[in-house]
C-alpha cells in the first residue's frame, strides 16, 4: 500500500511539472492566475515545474525501498496537512467557482487520508501468528 501511495504521488507531480512547464500559460489561466508578469512567468515556472519536479523525483526515490517509505509517507502528511487546511479556509473565504479549484481540492484531500490509513498501516505493530 505504501509503495502505491508514493508512486502514486511520484506519478501525479511528474505529469504536473510537465503539463505546468508546457503549457504554463494555461495552466496558470486555469488555475486563476489572469496574467503574469515575467518574474511572474518565472516564479509559476519555479514553483509549478520545479519544485513539483523535485517532489516527484522524491516520492519516487522513497517507493524504491521499503525502508524508505515511512519517511515518504510522513513527508506526504506534513505536506498534504497544511494544504487541505490552507485550501478550506480559502475556499470559505473566496468561495471560488473553477472547476480545476476543485477538482485540485479533492485530489490533495483524497491524499491526505490516503496518507493517513497508510501512515497507520505502518505504524501497526506487527501481531505474530
Amino acid at each position: 500500500m505504501a509503495r502505491a501511495y508514493l508512486l502514486t504521488n511520484a506519478v501525479l507531480y511528474l505529469v504536473l511539472a510537465i503539463l505546468c512547464t508546457a503549457k504554463h500559460l494555461e495552466t496558470s489561466k486555469g488555475t486563476g492566475y489572469l496574467s503574469l508578469s515575467a518574474g511572474g512567468h518565472s516564479e509559476y515556472l519555479v514553483i509549478y515545474g520545479g519544485l513539483q519536479l523535485g517532489l516527484a523525483a522524491f516520492f519516487a526515490y522513497t517507493a524504491k525501498a521499503p525502508d524508505t517509505y515511512q519517511v515518504g509517507v510522513l513527508f506526504a502528511l506534513l505536506l498534504y496537512a497544511p494544504i487541505v487546511a490552507f485550501r478550506g479556509i480559502t475556499v470559505l473565504i473566496y468561495r471560488p467557482d473553477s472547476a480545476v479549484t476543485w477538482g485540485t481540492a479533492a485530489l490533495e484531500l483524497g491524499l491526505l487520508i490516503w496518507g493517513f490509513i497508510t501512515w497507520r498501516n505502518l505504524s501497526a505493530p506487527v501481531q505474530a501468528s
